[in-house]
């Protein structure tokens, strides 16, 4: 799920990039969650949002604490989140880039400049795409909506964030497809569970932490090499 946030003073722009966020999310089939602030200090308020969200839509001509600003102390915390200054004015575009955005748009552009936007965003996020045939019939799922798959009954089942939590069933060995999603940070924590480690809050006592609220048992032979993957897989992104 892309956790976005849309930054802006002006209740006319925050509907209106909404608007165009959801009309292209919804046209690519990605599953997402939208929050909205009135201004930088109503985003900096809570700690948790410095390291939140995927996509941040900032407008940078906002009263108090500007948008640059806001960017900066957000960068204090975290570089992963793709940044994209909004405003009506140029004069800022320099500072801009030195708080890292992957682009700068202008308020009179966003009909095109929003789509264009989340194109160059997607390719670097590289949201890859798995296609199983499944007993429910062939699905083409992204690797970011799945969480976990789970081993039952000669089964693999897979549990996916979509609209609702859903399953999918197929007719084969965990072992099978923890090769097919060998490159796409799958981690094995149990001979019954295959975990997305995007999903993984943390690992302690012997149980993967969910950021769903799910806890998994860790078995303990694969406790230490488990949390290993996980803390260099946090370090690598």
């Amino acid at each position: 799920m892309l956790q976005i946030a849309i930054c802006d003073d002006e209740c006319y722009y925050r509907g209106k990039i909404q608007r165009l966020l959801e009309n292209y999310l919804k046209s690519h089939q990605l599953i997402y969650n939208i929050c909205f602030f009135t201004s930088g200090e109503e985003f900096l308020s809570q700690s948790k949002n410095s390291v939140k969200y995927d996509i941040v839509f900032m407008d940078i001509s906002m009263e108090d604490l500007n948008g640059i600003e806001t960017a900066m102390r957000m960068r204090a915390f975290h570089s992963e989140t793709f940044l994209v200054f909004v405003t009506a004015f140029m004069d800022y575009a320099l500072e801009g880039y030195k708080a890292n955005a992957i682009r700068y748009i202008m308020k009179d552009t966003l009909d095109v400049a929003v789509s264009e936007c989340m194109d160059a965003i997607l390719q670097k996020m590289r949201v890859s795409q798995v296609t199983f045939s499944f007993t429910e019939g062939r699905r083409k799922l992204f690797t970011d909506n799945i969480l976990y798959i789970e081993s039952s009954r000669h089964k693999s089942i897979f549990h996916c964030m979509e609209t609702d939590l859903t399953r999918y069933q197929l007719y084969t060995k965990l072992d099978t497809v923890q090769q097919t999603l060998s490159e796409c940070s799958f981690l094995r924590i149990h001979q019954s569970f295959l975990v997305n480690m995007k999903h993984i809050r943390k690992i302690n006592n012997y149980t993967a932490y969910l950021d769903i609220g799910l806890e998994l048992p860790i078995s303990r032979p694969r406790f230490q090499s488990a949390r290993e993957a996980f803390v260099a897989y946090k370090g690598a992104i």
